[in-house]
């Protein structure tokens, strides 16, 4: 599974290469040579160091509504698995004690 992560173009160098700026503050160079007319503005997605894909403002936003119901969903998730596991410890402390 490749995992491509969106970000925003803040500069495209004379070579190719555009810097990309992601939602976390980090920014990197990648290679923009794969898309045709990378500008500063652009919402794209990255993946290994290269644009694979130039989004709409549209397509960002489903993008963004898209991970925080995955995100949402993960929480839901993660109290089932911690219940689960307290759940389990629970039966090893009865086996430990001899109770059933």
């Amino acid at each position: 599974m490749c995992l491509g992560v969106p970000g925003r173009v803040v500069e495209v160098k004379d070579n190719g290469i555009a810097v990309v700026e992601f939602s976390n503050g980090v920014t990197i160079e990648t290679d923009a040579n794969t898309i045709e007319g990378i500008q500063p503005g652009d919402h794209v997605i990255v993946h290994a160091g290269i644009i694979i894909s130039k989004l709409t403002i549209e397509q960002m936003e489903e993008w963004a509504h898209d991970i925080r119901d995955f995100i949402r969903e993960l929480e839901e998730k993660e109290s089932e698995i911690i219940e689960m596991l307290e759940g389990l410890r629970e039966g090893d402390i009865a086996e430990e004690s001899g109770e059933d």
